[in-house]
Parts: structure tokens; sequence; C-alpha cells
């Protein structure tokens, strides 16, 4: 009887569908690891698992690099810190050691003026003294031929430009000012008109008009004297020279300045 009865049971087996007999590989597929037949006793192969494969975890980012700034500031730290304990602290060892690394400073600090000596003479345009110079003779140079350049321009500017020339009788500064200024006027071929600030009269101008609202319109906001003003005849504008005592050459100076070079590449 139990023969016949296994035999009936194959047959059974035998004749059912194919997805049936194969649900139970895809319910062990599930399977928790505690399922030590279908984990432990069956031998699967490498297509199969019993847990679920584990997710990855991100990649940890790098660390930023340190910018050139940082490291710069980072070296100025350190070597603040350094001299500061081998003060509070003389011992050799704290002294031989900020001294080491202070040398290294120098050491990167000489190589850069190297090499930015280097670079300025091999890329002439980088060079600033090629316009300013600095060294003896040629400033010497330099300050001879700009003294030329502003005497002939002068001579031209006295046709469109006229001088403001703003005073007091009481100015003792004035008194100093005015010989100075009448000098430059007669070489240079400017017409100065002298205001007076108090009606009083000017030795070197005897030709002065009284301040009547000139001051005002000349854009100035002291009545500091003496004071100076350019005006271009053609244009209508008036241009602050300066206020105080002026010597010759700084007036020539101011107004070749003002009226011929541009901001910021005289310097």
């Amino acid at each position: 009887m139990k023969t016949s009865k296994w035999l009936g049971v194959l047959a059974l087996v035998s004749a059912m569908p194919l997805q049936a007999q194969t649900t139970e590989p895809a319910q062990a597929l599930s399977s928790t690891p505690q399922d030590d037949l279908y984990c432990g006793q069956r031998k699967l192969g490498t297509w199969f698992y019993c847990e679920r494969p584990k997710a990855q975890e991100p990649e940890q980012s790098a660390a930023p690099a340190m910018s050139a700034a940082q490291r710069l500031a980072m070296i100025r730290e350190k070597l603040d810190e350094m001299k500061a304990r081998a003060i509070l602290e003389p011992t050799e060892e704290n002294i031989t050691a900020y001294v080491r690394f202070q040398r290294e400073q120098l050491d990167r600090a000489s190589t850069f003026s190297d090499q930015w000596q280097r670079s300025i003479w091999q890329n002439p345009e980088l060079d600033y003294t090629l316009q300013r110079p600095v060294s003896t003779l040629g400033k010497r140079a330099w300050l001879d031929a700009r003294k030329v350049d502003q005497d002939a321009a002068l001579r031209n500017l006295s046709r469109r430009y006229g001088i403001f020339y703003f005073y007091a009788q009481n100015c003792g500064a004035c008194e100093v000012f005015g010989p100075i200024l009448k000098a430059l006027a007669d070489q240079s071929g400017f017409q100065v008109v002298a205001v007076s600030m108090d009606g009083g009269p000017n030795r070197s101008f005897p030709n002065y008009v009284v301040d009547v609202g000139q001051h005002q319109k000349m854009g100035l906001t002291s009545r500091a004297t003496p004071a100076l003003v350019l005006y271009d005849t053609q244009a209508r504008r008036p241009i602050p020279i300066g206020t105080g005592i002026l010597s010759a050459d700084e007036i020539t100076e101011r107004i070749f300045t003002l009226t011929h070079t541009k901001v910021g590449s005289d310097f």
C-alpha cells in the first residue's frame, strides 16, 4: 500500500504545471538568513543568495584644496605662534625652531623678489620705471625732458586759459606769492585776473578787481588765500589749481598735469 501511495504522489507532482513547480525557488529567494534548509544545506551556486545585498555607502568627498591665501595665512599664524612661544619660553629648542622657520620664510621671500625682478627685466611692458624712472640719472633726464614739454605746453595754453588769483590785502602769504605769480605770468604769457577778497589793492597786480561773486563761481568753497584757478575760455570751465604759497615750478607742474595728463597715468 505504501508503495502505491508514493507512486501516486510522484505522478501527481509530475503532472503539475511548470509554473507551479518553480514557485518554491522564487519563495526561497526571499527567505531569511535563518532558513537553514534553503541557505545552509542546499547547494545553490553563485547565482542565488539568501541576504539582500547591502547598499553601498556613498564615498566621502575629499576635503576641498586649501587656497594659496589660506596657506599663507597659516604660515603667518604659525610664525607668530612660534615667536610668542620663543619669547615666553626661551628655551634653546623653541628659539632654534623659530629661527629655522623664520629663515624658511625669508628664503621664500627672497625667491619671490628675485623672480619678480627677472620677470620685469624680461617683460618691459611691466616695468614702471620706464615710465617714471627712479634712478638718479634716469630721473634727471626724465625731469629735463618733462620741463621742456611743460614750457612748450604753457606757451600754447596761455592762448586758451587764464588764471584767477584770489588774494587779500591783509594776507602775508599773498605778499610773498604775488611776485612769484607775476614772474610766471610774464614768462608764460598767461593773463592773470587778480581778485581782492577784502577790497584791498595788490602791489604785483595793480589792475585788480573786487570779489562780487567770482570766488563762488570758480567753485571755491574755502575763503583761504592765496588761491589760484585756471579758467578754460573755450569750455568756460574753472579748474582749481591750489591754495597757499606755490613755487613757479609747482604751478607749472599742476597746470601741465591738469590739462595734459590722464588720471593715474603719471604715478
